[in-house]
Order: C-alpha cells, then sequence, then structure tokens
C-alpha cells in the first residue's frame, strides 16, 4: 500500500462524521459555526469533523490545531464515497476508519454479529 501523507492521524481520539450532506461553499469559519450551533459541540475542542457534498463525490475534514482550523478536502475524479445514511446526525469514527472511507472502503458495512444475551440453554 503507497504512503499517505495528507490524510488524519489515526491516533485521533475524537472524530465525527456529519451524515447529511453539506454545501461545500462553506469554509472552515462556516462549517465550525455549522459545529457549534447545529451540533452543540465546540469545534475548538480538537475533535475532527468530516462532511461530505450532495452528490458524495467530495469531503471536507475539519479540526482546530492549537491556533487555527485545518481544513482537508478531498474530491474524488471518479466514484463517490460510501457514506452511511443519516440516522443521527454524528457519528463516532475511529482514525482508521476515516482513513478507510477516504479509500473507498463502506464503513457502514464495518460491524460484527450483535452481542447475545440469554439466561439459559433450554
Amino acid at each position: 500500500m503507497r504512503n499517505r501523507y495528507l490524510r488524519p492521524a489515526r491516533h485521533l481520539p475524537e472524530i465525527y462524521l456529519y451524515r447529511a450532506p453539506v454545501d461545500f461553499r462553506k469554509q472552515a469559519n462556516g462549517l465550525a459555526l455549522m459545529v457549534e450551533l447545529e451540533l452543540g459541540q465546540s469545534p475548538f475542542s480538537g475533535a475532527l469533523y468530516a462532511f461530505t457534498n450532495r452528490q458524495r463525490n467530495k469531503i471536507k475534514c475539519l479540526m482546530w490545531e492549537d491556533n487555527g482550523f485545518v481544513l482537508y478536502y478531498k474530491a474524488l475524479a471518479e466514484e463517490k464515497f460510501k457514506w452511511p445514511s443519516p440516522a443521527d446526525e454524528l457519528m463516532p469514527l475511529t482514525g482508521e476508519q476515516i482513513n478507510w472511507l477516504l479509500d473507498g472502503v463502506d464503513i457502514s458495512l464495518l460491524k460484527g454479529h450483535k452481542t447475545l444475551h440469554y439466561d439459559a440453554v433450554g
């Protein structure tokens, strides 16, 4: 696998995927305002927030780093990102999962079997 240098770090403690499509005319301040007003979270916490456009062919990641916002932007030449359906506004991710998403993996399918709890066999 090729090295990817401009990617979110795999050890980021907080990563959130915003599931609904976003107007991609919004830049860092507009996305930060959305995090603050719509999600009720602080955009200055150091958490990474990932957004996509309506066509699902672009992604923006927003993160506060010490003294300013970092805005990561990727536009696909072909295909679309495999974005989970908007059941809830935010979906927590790991650093590995956000990188899988950027690679085109459908992260909504990465679920194991449900845990079962029984009191008796018979």
